[in-house]
């Protein structure tokens, strides 16, 4: 008894596996004598089909094989049979009684490459049905063909190789069989086409042009002349000259929307089809087709389009003179030969600032005319005093225009003055140092010490100071910093025994040279600075500015430049000082030419070429070595940070930047935020958080330490070995929180050796206590920079 219920589950698991060796069902019903599947359909019980089966669309735009075989009463392959399968590559009707194949067939086959009709009743078959296929293989054996001008293509696509046709095909002649490779065949030829212009094939727009087109070939050929394109004016005019067919073209009031139209004559027998064609040259006045505002690409682009014949000079105007371009300011144009004559480009501005807002007036003209149009570009708002559009305020003078003439009453009355405002002045400094000496703790800021390092929620600042202690952050124990002496030059503070003070920058040492974007606080610029290194008068730097500031963000901004002057490492970006003096307040750092880590990852990755906007050259995908280098600097900084127990918070690609020599420092000047603001969730309606680089214990309980920085300089090397791919790219902000918590892995990048992966998993250890120490990440990094793997398994 115990052994029928094995038997039956033995036939049970039987028939399901045949059941998963059947063809799919199809919802269009497949013919009994066909099977269906996915991307093919095959039709092999003979006599089942008159007709190739018509498949519901959604089935047959997946086909791309069809195999049909002793089907005898299948004789026609009419032009909506295939209708439905644009997908197919190779079609097999072999051994039925195919006779008639429909000259438009294959018009919506345009994939189609091999194509096999052998053992058929094929008598004719036409030039037309497969002259515009690219097919690699074509089999036409065992046929009854009948020797006659319709096989004049055959022979010739046979002599070429083409089709990769059968030599011994064959064709037949008064039941007599013949080579199709040794068949002559009489008053057979293919059309020749001579096109012949009546006078200048030039002229201006509104006049005529008449095109002779003349036509050989046996039997008599059928001509047209293409117009269904045409703007202007026509009637044609057919002639006979003996063996030679002329079909006259009239163009009358030519239309410049015309010029540089192919104008084409075709002609076509039973041999087969032929064709010549002469390209219109209208001239005419050039005119400016739009001209639109300026808009911000990989440059600002002014976008145009003009049009005229012959070409048009383009010059610009820019507030009231002629603009000198250069490889900053410049012209460029777009090719577009769909257009004809028209030509579209841009006017190019290399990061312009305020000092290029205004009107750009386009002038262009020809021998026929002349046209102009204005547009306004506005780049960025003046972030200076209005009076100062360069940048640089001049100082007053109180010289009178007028020369006063002195004498001696007026001089003791002034002498008398100066030294009662001297004495005044004595006076009320020294109040005012005793009321600073009892209540002092004031910034240059206007900001209370106590808030210097207030609690805050939001990322408005990246690097934060860790208070292990339950004292007030004001404690100079445990905060680390004490209260700031006032200067003229420095505000500062006393850490850990040692002064540091943030330098003061003076106003008039600054230049901007263009915007590199905005962030947070406000707008940053590429600028020259003057007396900031003895060794060069003027360097270039980044500057990070403050506009229209409020009490909050005033803090904010004294916040980081109080803790950016603590961070002195050849790892983290460079912070020279502030600049004070007048609005706007400003953060003077050092410049790293080739920017964030995340878009220089992008530009040396396998998709570099469709991420750039720009039509540069490729600059070359990173070595295993570079992305290791890359990472070891990086842990290099994080060490540095963790000595001083800071913590980062924001640990990501984007928040690195890349300097000459492949040099990578640890840096943010908070523009990430908006330049990247799909790589943040916004939490509360104000916070911004990167949950993707985050840990769970920082995502749930908003817990950040120096462990939570190690989870996400784990994410870092994942962004390195994937040239800058999003973390959890495929899942949407929510769904990457659930894998985070729920204590899933991202996956080992396929260029990512097995020693690194291991450093991210234990980077990525859910307590965390059982995180790796960044020490011993650099250690192990710094080794696999000198021994880099020589094997990479990609696969395991």
């Amino acid at each position: 008894m115990a052994v029928a219920p094995r038997a039956l589950a033995l036939a049970l698991l039987l028939v399901l596996a045949l059941f998963s060796l059947a063809p799919a069902p199809t919802l269009g019903g497949c013919p009994s004598a066909c099977r269906c599947f996915f991307t093919m359909l095959q039709c092999l019980e003979p006599n089942g089909i008159t007709s190739i089966p018509a498949l519901a669309p959604q089935e047959s735009e997946n086909v791309t094989e069809i195999y049909m075989e002793n089907q005898a009463a299948l004789e026609n392959i009419t032009e909506i049979d295939l209708v439905h399968y644009r997908e197919l590559k190779n079609l097999t009707v072999t051994s039925c009684k195919l006779r008639l194949i429909s000259a438009n067939a294959f018009q919506h086959n345009l994939k189609l490459q091999y194509v096999n009709f052998a053992s058929n009743s094929l008598e004719h078959i036409s030039w037309r049905v497969f002259h515009f296929l690219p097919l690699l293989n074509l089999v036409l054996r065992d046929n009854p063909l009948v020797c006659s001008c319709d096989l004049h293509w055959l022979q010739q696509w046979q002599r070429n190789d083409r089709g990769d046709l059968d030599n011994q095909m064959s064709c037949f002649l008064d039941d007599q069989e013949i080579p199709l490779n040794s068949l002559v065949i009489d008053n057979c030829s293919l059309p020749e086409v001579t096109i012949i212009a009546y006078k200048d094939a030039k002229i201006q727009e509104g006049g005529n042009l008449t095109f002779a087109c003349q036509v050989t070939g046996s039997p008599t050929p059928n001509v047209r002349w293409r117009t269904e394109e045409l703007h202007s004016r026509f009637y044609t005019q057919e002639r006979i000259w003996g063996s030679t067919l002329e079909l006259v073209l009239f163009l009358t009031d030519v239309s410049s929307s015309d010029n540089l139209h192919n104008l084409t004559c075709e002609a076509e027998n039973q041999a087969g089809p032929g064709e010549e064609m002469v390209q219109l040259d209208i001239e005419f006045p050039v005119r400016i087709l739009f001209l639109r505002d300026a808009v911000q690409q990989h440059h600002w682009c002014f976008p145009f389009a003009v049009d005229g014949n012959p070409a048009p000079e383009i010059t610009w105007r820019y507030k009231g003179k002629e603009l000198k371009e250069t490889v900053y300011t410049y012209t460029q144009l777009i090719p577009d030969s769909a257009d004809g004559s028209v030509k579209h480009g841009c006017l190019f501005l290399n990061k312009p600032t305020h000092i290029n807002n205004g009107h750009y007036t386009l002038i262009v003209q020809n021998k026929l005319g002349k046209d102009e149009a204005t547009a306004t570009g506005m780049f960025m708002d003046n972030p200076f005093d209005p009076l100062d559009p360069e940048g640089i305020i001049p100082v007053p003078t109180n010289k009178s225009d007028m020369d006063v003439t002195e004498n001696p009453e007026s001089r003791v009355f002034v002498v008398s003055v100066a030294v009662g405002l001297a004495m005044f002045a004595c006076t009320f400094l020294l109040i005012m140092v005793l009321v600073i000496n009892k209540c002092g703790q004031h910034s240059k800021f206007g900001i209370h010490r106590s808030s210097v390092l207030g609690t805050e929620d939001d990322l408005a600042v990246s690097l934060r100071f860790m208070n292990f202690g339950t004292s007030p952050p004001s404690s100079d124990e445990d905060s680390g910093l004490s209260s700031f002496v006032e200067n003229p030059q420095y505000f500062c503070g006393i850490i850990k025994e040692k002064d540091m003070c943030v330098q003061h920058i003076k106003r008039q040492d600054i230049v901007l040279k263009w915007e590199l974007g905005e962030g947070a606080f406000g707008k940053v610029y590429l600028a020259e600075c003057a007396n900031l290194s003895p060794d060069s008068d003027k360097m270039l730097v980044a500057i990070k500015t403050l506009k229209d500031a409020n009490e909050s963000t005033r803090q904010d901004f004294q916040r980081e430049a109080e803790l950016l002057t603590l961070l002195q490492h050849q790892h983290i970006v460079r912070f020279y000082g502030v600049c004070t003096d007048g609005e706007p307040l400003a953060m003077v750092f050092e410049y790293m030419r080739h920017g964030d880590l995340n878009r220089f990852l992008r530009a040396h990755g396998p998709d570099a070429r469709i991420l750039e906007e720009t039509k540069m050259p490729p600059l070359g995908q990173l070595t295993m070595p570079q992305m290791l280098h890359i990472a070891a600097q990086i842990a290099s900084g994080m060490v540095y940070l963790a000595s001083l127990h800071f913590v980062h918070r924001d640990l990501a690609t984007r928040n690195c930047l890349v300097g000459e020599g492949l040099v990578v420092k640890i840096g943010d000047f908070g523009m990430s935020r908006d330049i990247y603001s799909t790589d943040y969730y916004r939490v509360g309606g104000r916070t911004m958080l990167p949950i993707r680089w985050m840990p769970p214990e920082s995502i749930m309980y908003r817990k950040f330490t120096t462990e939570s920085d190690i989870w996400s300089f784990g994410v870092v090397l994942w962004e390195i070995f994937t040239y800058g791919k999003q973390p959890w790219y495929q899942l949407s902000n929510s769904e990457a929180i659930e894998c985070i918590t729920q204590g899933r892995e991202l996956e080992r990048p396929r260029t990512c050796p097995k020693e690194v992966y291991l450093l991210m998993q234990g980077c990525w250890q859910r307590e965390p206590q059982q995180r790796m120490v960044i020490k011993d990440i650099h250690s192990r990094l710094l080794a696999l920079v000198k021994n880099p793997p020589v094997y990479l398994d990609i696969l395991g």
